[in-house]
């Protein structure tokens, strides 16, 4: 596990951006953390560290899913039973994609063992961003 404290949105975007070199698909962020707490920008910075600055991308909170060329970037917020995980395509996402997940609580069930848990918590006047393999 490691930690990260991130004093503002600079901070977080440049944290944000080493992380995302880290990443070949498939493989599953999962982005836990109250609302407001950078787990939205954190993703756009994913995105766009890997598909390119002036890639666009709105949240996906009313679409529920949004794809860029093998990043798929899910916001689960609105998902109210597990069977729209399959119609939405998450798990084919998981299985071929670099899989960005907000709000991954409701799809623990089926979510892989080596998913990378991404877990935000205010710290002082920032954040405190944890990676680890697990839940917090």
């Amino acid at each position: 596990m490691t930690e990260f404290i991130s004093k503002n949105i600079t901070e977080t975007r440049a944290w944000a951006a080493d992380f995302a070199r880290t990443l070949n698909a498939p493989c599953v962020v999962a982005l836990n953390g109250d609302l407001g707490m950078g787990k939205s920008e954190i993703a756009r910075t994913i995105i766009q560290t890997l598909r390119g600055p002036d890639t666009v991308v709105p949240s996906p909170t009313f679409t529920i899913v949004q794809n860029y060329d093998g990043i798929s970037h899910f916001d689960l917020y609105r998902v109210q039973d597990v069977s729209e995980l399959t119609e939405i395509g998450l798990d084919f996402a998981i299985d071929n994609d670099i899989t960005l997940i907000e709000w991954p609580q409701i799809a623990r069930h089926m979510l892989p063992d080596n998913t990378i848990w991404v877990n935000i918590a205010e710290c002082n006047d920032g954040r405190k961003i944890t990676v680890g393999n697990r839940y917090q």
